[in-house]
């Protein structure tokens, strides 16, 4: 299966990343994948540790307590939501949000799940097949 990543934008371009991935890890790796999209930016990690400290739904102090605007505030909401990490209800002309238990609970085994994959066994020092690296001889990398 190939599949074709688009969309992340760097100021001037769009870069389109094609990958050859098996059908058995295509929705695990696309599920991870946009959980650390989510979790990649700064403002959005902050977001989730204000929504972890009042242990409620949370309407309009998250951007009272973040140095951001409201526009932005409310886009980084739209890709936490997106991704499952927390959940928004309205609330008249409010919306309400919290932490998604199920959805943190679930992006937390994938990276679990994720890591033990590709974790070299203990004591390897070195990930390649014996006889297949392309370190130099004598580096430390296979040594």
């Amino acid at each position: 299966m190939i599949l074709t990543l688009s969309g992340t934008h760097y100021r001037f371009f769009t870069i389109t990343i094609s990958v050859q991935i098996s059908m058995s890890h295509s929705t695990a790796l696309l599920d991870v994948a946009a959980v650390a999209r989510a979790l990649a930016n700064p403002a959005r990690l902050a977001i989730l540790d204000v929504l972890a400290e009042r242990q409620a739904c949370v309407c309009g102090e998250i951007v009272d307590a973040l140095p951001l605007a409201q526009a932005t505030v409310s886009q980084h909401l739209k890709v936490l939501r997106e991704a499952g990490l927390i959940t928004g209800e309205i609330s008249g002309p409010r919306t309400c949000y919290g932490l998604d238990r199920q959805g943190l609970v679930a992006a937390a085994d994938a990276f679990a799940a994720l890591f033990e994959r590709i974790t070299p066994p203990e004591g390897a020092s070195c990930a390649c097949p014996p006889g297949a690296c392309a370190c130099p001889p004598g580096s430390a990398c296979c040594s």
